[in-house]
């Protein structure tokens, strides 16, 4: 995967997310991983298509994801996870990753991407290749995984 792919996903934060709500957004760290992703309790999948393929894999406990919907809500409480923060959630990861698209069609790389995928429980999710780039998030006092396979479409 190039590592030229990070830093669109990087800018998506910093333009989404105070949009929110959530000023206070910092890269907090940046690993790798296999193909294979355990879930922090929810994650959301959003397919890539065009001259990049792929997908990211967006992570979060479910108490984060529950804090995060709330906030989207505009403060209303949320104490179980339903289909209104299920959507919330699903509408974020559209969001963040839109302005990737955007991001990338700056450099003349244009991708589509898939309507968000949500997944919540104990269960491990299958990265598109076998390099994925897992760079943490904090917003505010939360963290979101945003595990990156992405490589150049050769087709």
């Amino acid at each position: 995967m190039d590592v030229n792919y990070i830093n669109p996903i990087l800018s998506s934060f910093a333009n989404v997310m105070p949009q929110l709500g959530i000023a206070n957004v910092r890269k907090k760290g940046m690993s790798l991983k296999g193909r294979f992703i355990k879930s922090p309790g929810v994650m959301i999948i959003v397919g890539i298509i065009g001259d990049i393929r792929g997908n990211v894999i967006y992570g979060m406990s479910l108490n984060d994801a529950k804090k995060i919907a709330s906030t989207m809500m505009m403060g209303m409480p949320v104490d179980n996870f339903d289909e209104l923060a299920q959507s919330a959630i699903s509408e974020l990861t559209n969001m963040l990753t839109a302005n990737v698209a955007t991001n990338f069609s700056n450099d003349n790389i244009i991708i589509n991407i898939s309507t968000p995928t949500l997944i919540h429980g104990e269960f491990t999710a299958n990265a598109s290749s076998d390099k994925v780039v897992c760079v943490e998030m904090a917003v505010n006092d939360m963290v979101i995984e945003v595990n990156i396979s992405m490589e150049k479409n050769t087709i």
